[in-house]
């Protein structure tokens, strides 16, 4: 019997998404990527000289310089946001055993009082709400106000507060979180690694009647986002919707109840950011980088939202796998392997400046390459060396062929030069297949 690839085991258990984390039954021929410096201790690595944007300035070190009395193992979710908490922002390394559920008591423990979802839809329902008003009027005690209370406690319990100089790692070959939502927010050097997220779930989506002309549910809660931090390294990390894939979610008023919002943003100026290694899987709304074109928030993300992706799986992903605005994006040595639902990988937004470099696309039959590029605002990028279903492919030029109404500029007017080795674009299914994502550290 022919031997799967790794690609095909990958794929195999990304589509099943009943588990939290992936197949780890790589042959032990895989080619794996080196540890970033020589500690054996994964709290105790740093990330190695020029590994992209994180590796700028004073580099990132996380807790690796955490005492013995700053060194946390936790396998609660109460205990997890106990030791975020603890000790301020002196250097911690918190050591995540196990799988931990941060909606383990279920949606219904944020449920404000007399909160009623069939009161919510009979109420706001197109026929008799129409679609011209939103409800950010309506009192505390209408449907929508016990919706806003719901959704005020489930923020306060789902999210944890990331301070700096800390390391996230999770112990062995099954470590993550379910339904959390980490938040980096203003701090400085972190490291999170080795570790399985399933997305969490909004329990209380907002219906916006005005949204578009149908209307459409909003949701919060992304997985994880960098909001005004800096020095952050991702690596080796699963991001899944997991038990709660959008393919099983009803409809209401005729539009998806979306109940997931990204998966990693990254935003309000942050800076120096490298996510290597990760698999990204199974999501709509991926990756944001810069979070609006309106100019009170461009203030602060220009010259900002620096970031570099290299050798990370993006598989069955929809869109946003990144959506760029200001920053300086270099993403390299990545695999984007489409589903039939596929909208786009890279987002040209406001003033972005991606470089797309030696990446490789597995797209299905019928899905063109001139989708992989996606123009919001004109933006010049640059995309060389970059092979679609194993050939190499100007994406740039592809795209402007068949999408003559949103033409593309080449050349982004800057060269990364913060990477390390770069490997051949053609064998980057391999290489990143087998090497990416939770379990492969641990």
């Amino acid at each position: 019997m022919r031997t799967q690839s790794c690609h095909a085991r990958v794929t195999a258990a990304l589509v099943g998404c009943t588990a939290l984390v992936l197949s780890v039954t790589a042959t032990a021929s895989a080619q794996t990527p080196p540890h970033p410096s020589s500690s054996r201790d994964l709290g105790r690595q740093v990330l190695g000289a020029n590994d992209g944007w994180a590796a700028y300035g004073t580099g990132t070190t996380g807790g690796s310089a955490a005492d013995a009395a700053h060194v946390y193992t936790v396998t609660t979710w109460a205990e997890f946001k106990a030791a975020l908490a603890a000790g301020g922002s002196a250097p911690k390394i918190v050591r995540v055993k196990g799988v931990i559920d941060a909606v383990a008591e279920g949606c219904d423990a944020f449920a404000a009082p007399g909160y009623d979802f069939d009161a919510y839809l009979a109420k706001y329902a197109p026929g008799t709400w129409g679609l011209d008003t939103d409800l950010s009027a309506e009192p505390d005690d209408s449907p929508e106000g016990l919706r806003r209370a719901s959704a005020a406690a489930q923020d306060q319990a789902i999210k944890a507060n990331v301070p700096a100089n800390t390391t996230i790692v999770g112990v062995g070959r099954n470590a993550g979180f379910k339904g959390a939502s980490l938040q980096i927010k203003g701090v400085d050097n972190v490291i999170v690694r080795n570790l399985a997220f399933e997305s969490p779930i909004d329990c209380f989506p907002q219906w916006d009647p005005t949204d578009g002309d149908k209307g459409n549910w909003n949701s919060e809660y992304d997985t994880a986002v960098v909001y005004g931090s800096t020095h952050v390294w991702l690596d080796h990390n699963t991001f899944t919707d997991g038990s709660h894939p959008d393919s099983a979610a009803p409809s209401y008023f005729g539009m998806l109840y979306q109940q997931h919002d990204g998966e990693l943003d990254i935003v309000r100026g942050a800076d120096l950011v490298t996510a290597s290694w990760n698999v990204f899987s199974e999501h709509d709304k991926t990756i944001l980088i810069g979070n609006s074109d309106s100019e009170s928030t461009a203030a602060g993300d220009r010259g900002h939202l620096r970031t570099t992706f290299h050798h990370n799986l993006f598989s069955g992903l929809v869109e946003r796998a990144p959506r760029v605005r200001f920053g300086q994006v270099d993403s390299y040595n990545n695999h984007f392997v489409a589903a039939g639902d596929y909208s786009y990988s890279f987002g040209i937004g406001k003033e972005s400046r991606l470089v797309a470099e030696h990446n490789a696309f597995t797209l299905p039959q019928g899905v063109s390459a001139a989708k992989v590029l996606k123009r919001w605002n004109v933006s010049p990028l640059t995309a060389d060396d970059n092979y679609v279903n194993g050939v190499k492919t100007d994406l740039i030029a592809v795209h402007n062929a068949e999408i003559p109404a949103e033409t593309l500029q080449s050349g982004a007017g800057w060269t990364p030069t913060l990477r390390t080795a770069v490997d051949p674009a053609k064998a980057v299914p391999r290489i990143v297949d087998c090497g990416a994502g939770a379990g492969r550290l641990g």
